[in-house]
């Protein structure tokens, strides 16, 4: 169920802000970032997954929309705040954070290049354009005014590199149900150096020391998750010893990541093209996480790329 802020049911006293909340949150996401960065899909996503959404929030009204849902009964646990703001974003956190239930901010970003690309299709103003000024103007002048938000959240995503699709796969797999008892929910992810290193994962792999199926006439078409290719590359005794010294430092690393309170967690493998070494890998070494007793997500960002 979505509330948007221009009208509903029932509305904070003194703002046009729709709350249905009918029962004490548990656990409240806050989704801000860039604009045209994909927080609309971010939101829908999570409302997909059973989340009560509140679409297009104003910063100065995230702590009062808070207060409200804590001290109402009977309906929905988990919500999502999808909030767009400048100047008040940061304070406004930082009192949800205190005053509140389980919070996490995520905060999704894109290149500029990206931006304006999506901007050009959509014909959409951006809200920090100013007469004269240009859309890559507006755009760095937002990704300033939003750089403490950034360093202050608990995931940042980058979705340059993301489709919608993508992209509400990359947020089901954090935020779905069967995630809800975990504490350390970790993404692995395969991806293409020559269509650029991610930039919002924790720990980054190289797999191009590894035998290159690309080479091979009647393997080059095929993937990673194909069974053929996970032979090629994952029975090869170089690759064996890189998964046993990778395991072995992630069975110390996970609990300390996990003692320590961190949430989240990506690791991502990459080789040249992000089609066969890194899928390969990722889905290997899932599935030693798996048998660890880890419930990791897996994401391939480049897998049909060329």
């Amino acid at each position: 169920m979505t509330c948007d802020v221009m009208g509903g049911p029932s509305s904070i006293p003194g703002s046009s802000t729709s709350v249905c909340f009918t029962e004490p949150v548990s656990r409240i996401v806050v989704i801000t970032g860039l604009s045209g960065a994909g927080r609309s899909v971010a939101g829908g996503t999570l409302e997909d997954l059973g989340w009560f959404v509140i679409d297009n929030l104003p910063a100065g009204l995230v702590s009062k929309v808070a207060d409200l849902a804590s001290s109402t009964t009977g309906g929905y646990e988990r919500v999502a705040l999808v909030m767009a703001g400048f100047s008040e974003s940061l304070s406004e956190i930082e009192h949800l954070r205190t005053d509140s239930a389980a919070v996490t901010v995520v905060f999704l970003e894109a290149s500029t290049d990206v931006l304006v690309r999506r901007y050009e299709l959509t014909r959409r103003r951006h809200p920090l354009a100013e007469d004269g000024g240009t859309l890559v103007d507006a755009i760095e002048r937002e990704r300033e005014l939003l750089s403490a938000t950034r360093t202050a959240a608990d995931l940042v995503i980058d979705t340059s590199e993301l489709n919608p699709h993508q992209l509400r796969d990359r947020f089901s797999g954090y935020f779905d149900d069967t995630a809800v008892d975990e504490s350390l929910r970790i993404m692995v992810s395969s991806f293409g150096y020559k269509h650029g290193l991610p930039i919002d994962v924790d720990l980054v792999f190289d797999c191009r020391f590894l035998p290159n199926p690309n080479w091979i006439d009647e393997l080059r078409p095929l993937s990673g998750l194909d069974e053929r290719i996970q032979e090629f590359v994952l029975d090869r005794e170089v690759t064996q010893d890189f998964l046993d010294h990778l395991t072995a430092m992630l069975d110390g690393l996970l609990p300390a990541y996990d003692e320590e309170g961190k949430s989240y967690l990506s690791i991502a493998f990459g080789c040249t093209g992000g089609r066969h070494r890194s899928v390969a890998v990722t889905e290997g070494v899932s599935r030693l996480l798996a048998e660890r007793g880890w419930r990791p997500r897996v994401s391939h960002r480049d897998i049909h790329r060329e």
